[in-house]
C-alpha cells in the first residue's frame, strides 16, 4: 500500500512533550538583584576607601605619587558608578528571559504538527481544488563528449483534487480527477468516479492502487510516480508515523524553490517566524518504495510554526542510484474555507542513468466544498 516513485526498468515504486518553563517571578528577581547591589556596594566601598588611604600615605595632599593632581570627590564618584553599573548588570541578568527557557522543544513541536495534520486533514475531506499542472520531459547530456537538451514531451492538466480515505484505509490520499489533457476533455469522466467510489472494491488495497493509478494515469516521462499529490508529505507528521523518522531542527531556512530562482511567485517566501525541521526515514518497510518492493527511505524539510504546529512548507527528497525525485509544496491561507491550503507545488525527477529529467508545477485555487451522494453520482457543489 505504500507510494511509489519509479525510473524504468527498475521501476521506483513512501513525545513525550516536556513542561515548558515557568516565567520568572519578577518580585523575587528583584529581591535577589537588590541583596546583590548590597552586597556588591560593601565591597566596593572597601576597595576604594583603602585606596585613597594609600594614595594619601604616599603623595602631597591634592596630589597622588607621581604628582598628578587627585580630585577629591573621587571615592564617591567611583562608588556611584560601582553601584550604578552592578545595579544594571544585577537586573540585566536576572530580569532578560533566556530564549532557551522561552522556546517549546522540539517534541512539543512535532505532537503540535502531528495534531494539526490530523485535523487539517479532516477539514480538508470535505474540500475539492481545481489543479492546473504544467510537466515537461527532456533529456539532458552533461558529460564531456555531449552536453545540452532536448525536448520529449510537454503536458497541461486540469484536475479536480480531492481528499479521500476508502474504507479501511490507515490513511488519507489524494485523488487527481484529471477533466482536461492539453486543451482536450477528458470523455469517460464520471464512469471512472462511478468505479472507483461507488462499485465494491475486493479490498480497500487494491481501491488504493486504483486510485493512486488513476491519480498517474496522465503522468509524462519514463520515470513513473504516484506520490506527485500535495500533501503527500503531511503523512509524514502523523503521530503514528513519526516514530519512522529522526527529526532534528536546522539553521538552513533556504526556502524550497525548485525550478525557479529567485522565487518570482512569491509562493515560496515565508513571512513568519518558522522552525525548519528536517526529517530522515530510518525504519524499514518505508513509505515509499520499488515496484519491487525495495525500500526507498524518504528525507527532506518541513516550515512549522511552533506554537501552532501549522506546516506553511514541505520538502521531499527521494533517491537511490537511478533516480532522484525532489517535490516542494507551499500553503498559504484560504479566507473562505478557514485553514491553510495548497497553493503550489513543483516537483523535479532526474534519472541518474539515462540522462531523463522531469519537471511539473501545479497551482491550486477554486477550493469549494464537495460531496458523493446516494444516487451514485460525485457531485461537486460550484
Amino acid at each position: 500500500m505504500a507510494s511509489c516513485i519509479a525510473a524504468l526498468p527498475a521501476v521506483v515504486a513512501a513525545l513525550a512533550v516536556p513542561v515548558q518553563a515557568q516565567p520568572p517571578d519578577v518580585d523575587a528577581l528583584l529581591e535577589k538583584a537588590a541583596d546583590s547591589v548590597a552586597g556588591y556596594e560593601r565591597a566596593s566601598v572597601g576597595v576604594v576607601a583603602g585606596e585613597a588611604d594609600r594614595q594619601g600615605a604616599r603623595g602631597r595632599a591634592g596630589s597622588d605619587a607621581r604628582g598628578f593632581a587627585v580630585e577629591a570627590p573621587t571615592r564617591c564618584r567611583n562608588l556611584g558608578i560601582f553601584r550604578t553599573a552592578a545595579a544594571f548588570l544585577a537586573l540585566a541578568a536576572c530580569l532578560t528571559p533566556s530564549s532557551a527557557a522561552d522556546e517549546p522543544a522540539l517534541g512539543a513541536v512535532l505532537a503540535r504538527a502531528g495534531a494539526y495534520v490530523a485535523d487539517f486533514h479532516r477539514q480538508l475531506s470535505s474540500i475539492v481544488a481545481e489543479e492546473r499542472y504544467v510537466q515537461d520531459w527532456r533529456a539532458v547530456w552533461t558529460g564531456s563528449n555531449r552536453r545540452g537538451t532536448a525536448d520529449l514531451a510537454h503536458r497541461e492538466l486540469r484536475s479536480d483534487l480531492v481528499l479521500v480515505k476508502p474504507d479501511a484505509a490507515p490513511d488519507w490520499l489524494q485523488f487527481r480527477d484529471v477533466f482536461d489533457v492539453d486543451g482536450i476533455p477528458v470523455r469517460d469522466r464520471s464512469e471512472r468516479l462511478t468505479r472507483l467510489f461507488l462499485e465494491p472494491s475486493r479490498s480497500a488495497e487494491s481501491q488504493i492502487s486504483r486510485i493512486r493509478e488513476e491519480s498517474a494515469r496522465y503522468n509524462v516521462g519514463d520515470i513513473e510516480r504516484n506520490l506527485n499529490t500535495p500533501v503527500f508529505a503531511l503523512k509524514f507528521l502523523m503521530p503514528a508515523n513519526q516514530p519512522r523518522f529522526r527529526f532534528k531542527r536546522t539553521n538552513d531556512r533556504a526556502t524550497a524553490a525548485i525550478g525557479e530562482t529567485p522565487d518570482r511567485t512569491g509562493a515560496f517566501r515565508i513571512s513568519t517566524e518558522v522552525w525548519v525541521i528536517q526529517f530522515e526515514e530510518v525504519r524499514r518497510q518505508t513509505m515509499i518504495h520499488t515496484r519491487n518492493n525495495k525500500d526507498l527511505p524518504a528525507k527532506g524539510r518541513f516550515w512549522i510554526e511552533p506554537a501552532t504546529g501549522r506546516v506553511l512548507m514541505s520538502e521531499l527528497v527521494a533517491e537511490n542510484r537511478e533516480i532522484r525525485g525532489t517535490i516542494d509544496v507551499s500553503y498559504q491561507s484560504e479566507p473562505l474555507l478557514g485553514l491553510l491550503v495548497p497553493i503550489e507545488m513543483r516537483e523535479r525527477y532526474e534519472g541518474r542513468r539515462n540522462n531523463s529529467l522531469i519537471e511539473g508545477r501545479a497551482t491550486y485555487g477554486r477550493f469549494r466544498q464537495f460531496q458523493v451522494n446516494t444516487d451514485e453520482k460525485f457531485l461537486i457543489k460550484k
